[in-house]
């Protein structure tokens, strides 16, 4: 593909980039380097003063002062397409990906059609191939009865399979015991699992529309942790552990949202031996109780929100190994179907793919957690287990998914900032002291100076399975 990204068309044709006198954060480590980008690929990784004469009419952008990390692997995104387009579409949710430094991401299953049939991922495939400014995967959903489409699935073109064992929509709730004894004894991929007990959830919830009819409870955005509880939560991802463990499955639990829980994940083995794992999202480091008096149903989202001691076990456990990566589970609405006076119909999700790295690094600026840390969770470990190809780290050879970020840049999040179709943000008015200011997806500069690169677009993803 030519690349003319940022030049005056007049000159020679860009061969490739040079991005000299960055400070990379690269497996463990930070050092000052260069790096050296050919076609798709990572050429070069210089260290010291170096002659860059031979790689004649390349782009040579001047690093210094910023930090390079490998692009972010979001392993957890809904955009909605096909069928809930007015909320977002592929299109309009990878630019913002890109802008906020994710080249990368694995969308799931439930919109319309759901994508519980071979036939239907590989539709989501041919559009994203012509959509998506990130490279992509996506997932196959579990249902009571679709175990013989989940062992056609091909381990090394599909990210994993999506199994809901909590809410969700039409006939995506795996519920039988049966059907969830043959899918983690049949899976032939990794199972990302929505643990939440359902039957809890609606004593819950039924409890509390007839306490609101009564006048003896308010039900406004305050009330979701007491719907959908840490009990709830709990419950449901000690039953996936348990049937993980007794069939051998590779089991990541998606979103985890209470202190509980990590006591059902280890520590004190390598990622690349664990068989089951877990993952929990910057809002849930972010946000806590209290904060829904302010931000009301924008920060409702399943699981809920819950207290602030679970907050700063959640922040304990990103450093300690006990949460293994870091997912948006960027879920846009409409904001007419978040602003609503009633709890019961106020949709659950927003978008946030756009402002991950923000809050992550907000956090480092808070001394919670290391930039070395932050890279492991969002880049190197998605890539180890998911095991993809060729992505998640700074090393000759692998593609150039990369990002610069400049550390010292302040900025206030706005709602009219964000390039999500539905056009808002629950980070609105929350200030951040870093700024993504350039993102290469398979080599191809596709954001740089506030701008997204359109008509470039990102490969699917490869697994080494």
């Amino acid at each position: 593909m030519e690349r003319h990204v940022g030049q005056d068309k007049t000159k020679k044709e860009v061969m490739g980039y040079i991005i000299k006198n960055a400070t990379l954060v690269n497996e463990g480590k930070t050092t000052l380097a260069s790096v050296v980008i050919s076609g798709d690929r990572i050429e070069k990784i210089l260290v010291g003063n170096n002659d860059f004469s031979k790689w004649n009419n390349y782009e040579i952008i001047d690093a210094q002062g910023k930090y390079l990390i490998p692009g972010i692997i979001d392993e957890h995104v809904h955009f909605r397409e096909p069928g809930l387009t007015q909320k977002a579409d592929m299109f309009t949710e990878s630019r913002a990906a890109v802008a906020g430094g994710v080249t990368s991401f694995m969308d799931m299953p439930n919109t319309n059609p759901q994508t519980t049939t071979i036939e239907h991922l590989e539709q989501k495939l041919a559009t994203a191939a012509n959509k998506s400014a990130a490279n992509f995967s996506f997932y196959l959903g579990a249902t009571n009865d679709n175990i013989d489409e989940i062992k056609k699935v091909d381990p090394k073109k599909v990210c994993g399979v999506k199994l809901f064992m909590g809410s969700s929509t039409g006939n995506m709730l795996v519920n039988e015991d049966d059907a969830l004894v043959s899918l983690f004894k049949e899976s032939p991929c990794l199972i990302a699992a929505h643990c939440e007990d359902e039957q809890m959830i609606h004593a819950n919830t039924v409890c509390c529309k007839d306490l609101t009819a009564k006048g003896e409870v308010i039900a406004d955005a305050g009330i979701h942790p007491f719907v959908r509880t840490t009990e709830a939560c709990y419950k449901s991802t000690a039953k996936a552990v348990e049937m993980a463990t007794k069939f051998g499955a590779r089991l990541h639990v998606l979103h985890i949202s209470t202190k509980s829980e990590l006591t059902l994940f280890r520590n004190d083995i390598a990622l690349k031996d664990k068989k089951i794992t877990a993952e929990t999202c910057p809002h849930y480091l972010t946000f806590c109780d209290k904060d829904y008096e302010e931000k009301g149903f924008a920060i409702k989202c399943n699981p809920a929100i819950k207290m602030a001691s679970d907050r700063e076990l959640l922040r304990h456990a990103i450093v300690d190994g006990h949460i293994d990566t870091i997912g948006t589970d960027h879920a846009p609405h409409l904001w007419q179907e978040k602003m609503t006076d009633d709890y019961f119909t106020a949709k659950s999700g927003f978008p946030s793919i756009q402002n991950s790295l923000d809050m992550m690094l907000n956090l480092y600026h808070q001394g919670l957690i290391s930039l070395e840390k932050i890279v492991e969770l969002m880049c190197h470990n998605p890539a180890i287990l998911y095991q993809i190809k060729g992505r998640g780290f700074i090393r000759e050879g692998y593609y150039a998914d990369l990002v610069l970020v400049d550390l010292n840049h302040e900025k206030v999040i706005k709602n009219d900032d964000m390039l999500y179709k539905c056009g808002w943000t629950p980070y609105d008015g929350i200030k951040v002291k870093s700024q993504v200011t350039h993102t290469f997806v398979n080599g191809n500069l596709v954001y740089h100076e506030g701008k997204v690169v359109d008509n470039i677009f990102g490969k699917p993803l490869e697994f080494e399975r």
